[in-house]
């Protein structure tokens, strides 16, 4: 039998997957993690033990439980979170922990002033986005400002991906959707790496530019000891999770969009041109000639934990988040005129704001956690909704939307985005998630699958259409007006 394997580490769980040339999967594995949040706006990973451990458990798990030959394993395909930024020695050691995506806001101060050395209009036209708490250069200037010492042993920067793939193969690689994260050191007209925006980290030290699909090494034999992978068994470049998942679910054609439910919701549109505007980010397609536009809100699935934690603790952990819906569900759309704005760790697109803060506004005697928890909801939906707004107001409407993640069980999470946002979304037949996009893109790569083959792989099952728009409009319009209302004293209280 041959088949095809792929890996994805998430914020606090990682998932693999084995699936044949069919698509059909032969055996799925979890391993959980947590994220490290040291300080307020710092956000991290350990890269052996949550990137690289996962990897290694997931592998065994389903070597062991499916009974496959390795041998019979004809590509592996990883992603995962990202962009990160983990500097690394001589060797290939982590010299500290993990910085993760958008959610770890540290740089904010070397953001403002790169964009005020280079100019924000150099850094669009020049990188395809602006600098935000997305963006990997800005956080490289901060180790070396910050933690000269491990600056000055650092051999490479790597993300998440890459990581992986050195772990397995021994060579420093990147795809170059990742590669866009960097912003200002990737050029997107050049498609190279670039120092020519700011002096932030000798190119030298970045890894090797790869396409998704093409091959970064094969496994090692010290990788083979530790996984049970077979040694020589090649590995593509890999990419960032959302990608991953957005391939899992067909999305692959212009006007193609994925609705990710994570711990954050991510969003990605195949564009026939290059969407310049700051709200939103850019990056290359998987494919060369390709292009792609995203946008993502710092917290959202997250929040449902926090909101479970430390308000349902007297409910059993395997039945709180059930409770939760079915007490968010008694209470009405516009959980009783109550409003909150999602931006525990400040907030990503389209506001682009470190220091926007989390809110629940207008509460009274008479509000329950029910309507607490379906104003958290509705406030991940208000902030997906504004993403939305933006990206018609770019020229950039979608075609279709395709929703997936762990999000998609809650359904009143799901109508909500639908009801808000005023769009239809569309479930696929497998909400795997990226793993699933890892395998089939691993089956791409060595020629088992092409990219429209994802259909049959995958096909579309049901559609969540708009059911109560007009009732939202109005607090939408309120929701926007808050954040604008309330982000000065944020900013203070952010001090």
């Amino acid at each position: 039998m041959t088949c095809t394997l792929g890996v994805d580490i998430g914020t606090f769980e990682s998932k693999g997957v084995l699936v044949d040339a069919s698509g059909a999967i032969l055996a799925q594995a979890t391993a959980p993690h947590e994220m490290i949040v040291p300080r307020p706006g710092w956000a991290e990973h350990r890269a052996d033990e949550d990137w690289w451990g996962d990897f290694v458990t997931i592998t065994r798990k389903l070597l062991d439980s499916s009974g496959i030959d390795p041998a019979d394993i004809a590509c592996i395909a990883t992603s995962a979170i990202g962009p990160c930024m983990l500097p690394v020695d001589a060797d290939g050691r982590p010299l500290m922990n993990g910085v993760l995506y958008g959610v770890d806001t540290r740089a904010s101060a070397e953001i403002a002033e790169l964009t005020d050395t280079i100019g924000a209009d150099v850094i669009l036209d020049r990188c395809g986005n602006a600098l935000t708490s997305q963006s990997v250069g800005p956080k490289i200037l901060w180790l070396a400002r910050n933690r000269p010492e491990l600056f000055e042993k650092t051999a490479k920067v790597l993300t998440s991906t890459s990581y992986l793939n050195f772990r397995l193969t021994g060579d420093y690689t990147i795809d170059r959707y990742t590669a866009a994260g960097f912003t200002p050191l990737y050029d997107v007209a050049t498609g190279d790496w670039t120092d020519d925006l700011g002096d932030i980290v000798p190119l030298d030290r970045l890894p090797r530019l790869l396409w998704s699909t093409e091959i970064a090494g094969h496994v090692t034999e010290a990788a083979a000891a530790e996984t049970g992978l077979a040694p020589g068994t090649p590995v593509t470049a890999g990419t960032i999770d959302a990608v991953a998942e957005a391939v899992s679910v067909g999305v692959r054609a212009p006007g193609d969009m994925m609705m990710m439910y994570g711990s954050t919701v991510f969003i990605i549109e195949v564009t026939p041109d290059r969407v310049t505007d700051p709200r939103l980010w850019y990056a290359p397609w998987l494919f060369p000639g390709t292009h792609a536009s995203m946008a993502g809100l710092a917290t959202s699935g997250t929040l449902t934990h926090w909101f479970r934690d430390r308000f349902a603790r007297e409910l059993p952990r395997d039945k709180a988040f059930p409770a939760l819906a079915a007490e968010a569900a008694e209470s009405p759309p516009g959980a009783n005129g109550l409003l909150m704005l999602p931006y525990f760790s400040g907030e990503r697109t389209p506001i682009h704001d470190p220091n926007a803060r989390g809110t629940f506004f207008g509460l009274n005697l008479t509000h329950t956690r029910g309507d607490m928890y379906r104003a958290l909801i509705e406030g991940i939906a208000h902030g997906t909704a504004h993403v939305f707004d933006t990206y018609r107001e770019a020229g950039a409407a979608p075609n279709r939307v395709l929703a997936v993640g762990g999000g998609v069980q809650n359904a009143t999470w799901l109508q909500a985005t639908s009801d808000i946002g005023d769009v239809p979304q569309q479930v696929c037949e497998r909400t795997v998630g990226a793993s699933y996009g890892d395998a089939f893109l691993a089956a791409c790569a060595v020629g088992l699958a092409q990219p429209g083959d994802i259909d049959g792989w995958n096909p579309v099952t049901r559609t969540i259409a708009p059911e109560q728009h007009e009732v939202h409009a109005r607090q939408h319009a309120l929701f926007l007006r808050l954040y604008e209302q309330t982000k000065d004293i944020a900013a203070e209280l952010a001090q």
